[in-house]
């Protein structure tokens, strides 16, 4: 999930926390702020067998010795090995290839030489050469090592085209053979749902290579570093990022046709724009506004890269529990949580291991918990149900976009998804919030398993994030097949601290950030009541007659349809 989404998501909390009143307002943000201390929390005893396995898990996942669960690392292997025990021990079946509890997923890692990079304008008879990391930072390249091109360059606003919302940043330009300079973001006059589809960096790649684009600079706004500052870039610029890796070793959803691609920072966009019929400065504010027009610029800009390229494998641990009716069995409800993290990083405090327990063990401790639910019934679902940790989600959800293309023959047809990741539950509730069911027939065993489960459920609070799109359910969602997103609550269930505050101060202190650790006070009795939830909307779901189904004119549904 993104992590200036996230930030953005703790400042709307503070204003549900305070109700909009300036006196308390202030107050708050001092009580979450950076560096502020760890609101108190009341003592609430881990006093059942369900929170204690939870805990257990927990722990076990977020220790050091896993050093932070990296995909492609010794760390992340172990925590694999632990999960295919839990899930042995909680009465499922291996699911994974040659009869084992793991599914192979093949990817390309790739590491961009910041120092190598070059970027510069040449324009009515002069150069520009911008500086590396102060002004531009290189994306890495997954098909060659060495990138570098010359050519003519054309801003597209937000690389947007949707004719059904009467919007084309393409209109009247040609990209055949040139570098395409795009904004992020998306209008905002659009819904959420079209404004997140239409925001993210691989819809907006699709588009530029489709109209023949062979380079691509992001410029960043003055907003979008409001969320995500400049330095925060340029000290993760140096992380690998990985891809997909095909049956002919190619990387996936990385086209060649991209011969090099760079970020350039909000304060460096003047001279992208350097003796332009636009400035910088207008640009920006044309984007707040949703004016933006594609031009041509004169002259030219040259790219290079150099990035180091290699190949792994990781592994997504798939457990299966086959359906009762042999008529339904042939289809599977998957459960999902993202096993891996960050591994290690910049030491904070002189500690460098990002041991991730909220994000995301606390997860896929709860996922076990849910399949141990069901495994260990006297009677199992009719629908078969696939349980799965997954690899690579830090990664831009890799491992699930595998297990969507590539289901375990065991489990047959996916037809749901349910996902957990990150349940911020340090704070005691009375509800949780199923983010994404409105848009499918999920939303009714929601409903249902709740009441069931004597839960309080919850809207999602910030609809306009779309947080449906970020994280593993979205890849399934892609897929055509209607999934949810199952989050800790929001109402509090006392008076001694309110959840909303409580999350906000781990979203601004601790989220990707060494102090992600096991001692954070953890409400387990409020994750072993999810894991009953998901086990009943699961169990609903694989007892009905009927697969879920996207609601009619849903726009997720609209766009990548059924099974």
């Amino acid at each position: 999930m993104s992590r200036l989404v996230l930030l953005s998501s703790a400042c709307a909390l503070l204003l549900v926390a305070c109700g909009g009143r300036d006196d308390t307002d202030a107050a708050l943000q001092a009580q979450t702020a950076p560096g502020a201390p760890m609101p108190a929390a009341p003592a609430v005893p881990n006093d059942t067998p369900a929170g204690q396995r939870i805990e257990a898990d927990v722990r076990a996942l977020a220790d050091d010795a896993m050093a932070g669960r990296e995909t492609g690392t010794p760390g992340f292997d172990q925590a694999a090995e632990h999960v295919a025990k839990r899930f042995a021990q909680s009465g499922l079946q291996p699911a994974g290839d040659d009869g084992t509890w793991f599914q192979r997923v093949p990817l390309v890692r790739s590491v961009a030489d910041v120092d190598a990079a070059a970027l510069s304008v040449s324009r009515n008879g002069r150069t520009i050469a911008l500086r590396g990391r102060d002004q531009f930072l290189p994306l890495p390249d997954f098909n060659a090592p060495q990138g570098e091109i010359t050519a003519q360059a054309v801003f597209v606003g937000q690389a947007i085209h949707a004719p059904e919302l009467g919007h084309d940043d393409f209109a009247g330009v040609d990209l055949r053979g040139r570098i395409a300079i795009v904004f992020g973001g998306a209008p905002r006059r659009f819904e959420p749902n079209p404004f997140a589809h239409y925001a993210s960096l691989r819809t907006k790649t699709e588009a530029v290579v489709a109209r023949g684009a062979v380079g691509l600079v992001l410029v960043n706004t003055v907003d979008d570093e409001a969320g995500m500052p400049w330095a925060r870039s340029v000290a993760q610029a140096a992380r690998p990022a990985m891809r997909l890796r095909g049956p002919d070793d190619r990387p996936l959803d990385a086209p060649a046709q991209l011969r090099a691609s760079v970020r350039v920072a909000a304060s460096a966009a003047d001279l992208v724009f350097a003796d332009g019929p636009r400035t910088a400065a207008q640009l920006f504010d044309a984007a707040r506004a949703g004016t933006l027009a594609p031009f041509a610029l004169p002259g030219t800009l040259t790219l290079r890269t150099r990035s180091r390229i290699d190949t792994l494998e990781s592994r997504n641990v798939v457990g299966v529990l086959p359906g009762r009716d042999a008529a339904r069995a042939g289809e599977a409800i998957v459960h999902t949580a993202h096993l891996d993290h960050l591994g290690t990083g910049t030491p904070v405090d002189g500690d460098a291991i990002y041991n991730g327990a909220l994000d995301n063990a606390l997860g896929v401790a709860i996922l076990i918990e849910a399949a141990r639910t069901l495994g260990e019934a006297d009677t199992a679902p009719a629908r078969s149900t696939l349980f799965a940790a997954l690899t690579a989600e830090e990664q831009g959800l890799l491992g699930g976009q595998w297990l969507a293309a590539n289901p375990p023959p065991r489990a047959g047809t996916l037809v749901a998804n349910l996902n957990i990741d990150m349940p911020i539950l340090t704070a005691p509730t009375r509800d949780i919030v199923a983010i994404g069911s409105e848009h499918s027939t999920l939303a009714d065993a929601v409903t249902q398993a709740a009441a069931d489960v004597g839960v309080e459920v919850s809207s999602d609070p910030f609809p306009e994030e779309v947080a449906f799109v970020r994280s593993d359910q979205y890849a399934f969602v892609r897929a055509g097949i209607p999934a949810l997103y199952l989050d800790a609550g929001i109402a509090a269930a006392g008076s001694e601290q309110d959840p909303k505050i409580a999350a906000t101060w781990f979203l601004r202190n601790c989220y990707h950030q060494p102090c992600d650790q096991a001692d954070l006070p953890i409400q387990y009795g409020d994750a072993a009541r999810m894991a009953r939830v998901s086990a009943a909307i699961s169990r609903i779901v694989a007892d009905a007659d009927d697969v879920p189904r996207w609601n009619e004119g849903d726009f997720f549904g609209t766009r990548f349809g059924d099974r």
